[in-house]
């Protein structure tokens, strides 16, 4: 991301925290369904239509991109999106925008207002270059029991900040946080726990609002090598009692890298970009491969999965899933976007279930996160989902 100077949006300062929203409060009476919006079942994703959103088309989109989340709020009717500048451009923030669709495809895309987070003692999130907990954001979640937001930040391994998932109202105000498990930690001096800006990337809530699954993009480095050209990997599908703070650990398996860079280092990966609850026991899983084709400019494959827990094994246990038995996580691939008809894939890095369409079907959402590069696209994709089993 290119450096640039830190500015202060012209919001009033909230008062400070009491210590002991730090912790979570347990959701034990909701009753709530975290997804209403998902379908009984998917047999495929059509497309429907796409859409590009302007980077800054108004002065309250205050640098608006690097969209990495998206998430539908059914009582107010409006979208709330993430963005991952890591304060650089100005304070860590998300939008609330008005997204509406219909059979032909996209009939409005309008950022409302753009609404930084707070920190616990009321101040904005810094940069890199003041000191403190500089913030990462990768995710982002309407929580259906205790409203407001739930969001992720990757941390930074070279800083030694570890990831994080914090509560926060819909005007941004801290209002607690819940508790990750020790093999998340960030260890800069030791090959071990997770790789630098290969961390939390994915949220989703279960039925019910009561437990949270939080994915994590790649391999920590004790549970083997990231994903090559040849083979794929393993990487850890967190689910979280948000009563108990008990945390049980899925391994999924990543696919190999479809294709080769093209350019300089022919760098190219493959990960985790999002998750998107289906109901308790299957999610929708973004893999996003992206190989750099030219001086900074990348192609991205993205494929999106059915992941069913089935039988797997709770791996919160192991030290590591290298020379380990473990039953993972069971996958089907549901669309490769790269198919779809598209003509141009961007770096998709949200998804959300929206309104159903007009003839009942239920629709997806999705988002790319444009790196704030002129060379890529803050696209937007409608997909409908047709029921049953293939």
């Amino acid at each position: 991301m290119r450096p640039a100077r830190f500015r202060l949006l012209a919001l009033s300062l909230t008062s400070l925290l009491l210590a002991a929203c730090a912790t979570t409060p347990a959701p034990l009476s909701c009753k709530a369904p975290a997804t209403p919006l998902a379908p009984a079942s998917i047999g495929r994703l059509a497309l429907v239509a796409q859409a590009t959103l302007p980077r800054q088309p108004n002065n309250l989109m205050l640098d608006y991109g690097g969209i990495s989340a998206i998430d539908y709020e059914p009582q107010s009717g409006h979208w709330y999106l993430i963005s991952d500048d890591r304060s650089s451009r100005a304070p860590a923030r998300f939008y609330e925008a008005d997204i509406r669709y219909g059979a032909q495809g996209f009939s409005s895309l309008q950022v409302l207002r753009v609404q930084p987070f707070r920190q616990p003692d009321g101040s904005y999130y810094p940069p890199k270059s003041v000191a403190g907990e500089v913030p990462d954001p990768e995710s982002l979640r309407i929580d259906p029991c205790q409203g407001g937001l739930i969001w992720s930040s990757e941390g930074d391994r070279k800083l030694g900040l570890d990831p994080f998932i914090r509560r926060s109202t819909l005007d941004g105000r801290y209002t607690g946080s819940i508790a990750l498990p020790q093999n998340l930690r960030m260890h800069p001096k030791e090959m071990r726990g997770p790789r630098d800006n290969l961390t939390l990337e994915g949220l989703a809530f279960t039925q019910g609002g009561r437990e949270l699954w939080a994915s994590v993009e790649a391999p920590l480095y004790e549970d083997g090598p990231l994903p090559d050209l040849t083979q794929g990997a393993y990487t850890r599908f967190n689910r979280i009692d948000l009563a108990s703070g008990k945390v049980r650990q899925y391994a999924y398996p990543l696919d190999a890298i479809p294709l080769p860079g093209s350019y300089g280092e022919k760098r190219a990966d493959q990960g985790v970009s999002e998750i998107l609850a289906i109901d308790d026991t299957h999610l929708l899983v973004i893999e996003r491969s992206g190989r750099e084709v030219g001086d900074g400019a990348f192609d991205f494959d993205i494929r999106l999965y059915e992941a069913t827990l089935g039988q797997a094994s709770d791996v919160a246990g192991l030290a590591s899933l290298q020379g380990t038995a473990f039953v993972p996580m069971q996958k089907r691939l549901l669309l490769h976007l790269n198919e779809a008809g598209l003509g141009h894939v961007d770096n998709i890095e949200g998804a959300a279930w929206g309104p159903p369409l007009p003839d009942g079907r239920a629709a997806l959402v999705l988002v790319a996160d444009d790196n704030f590069a002129a060379n890529q696209l803050n696209q937007m994709i409608l997909l409908a989902v047709e029921p049953g089993k293939p």
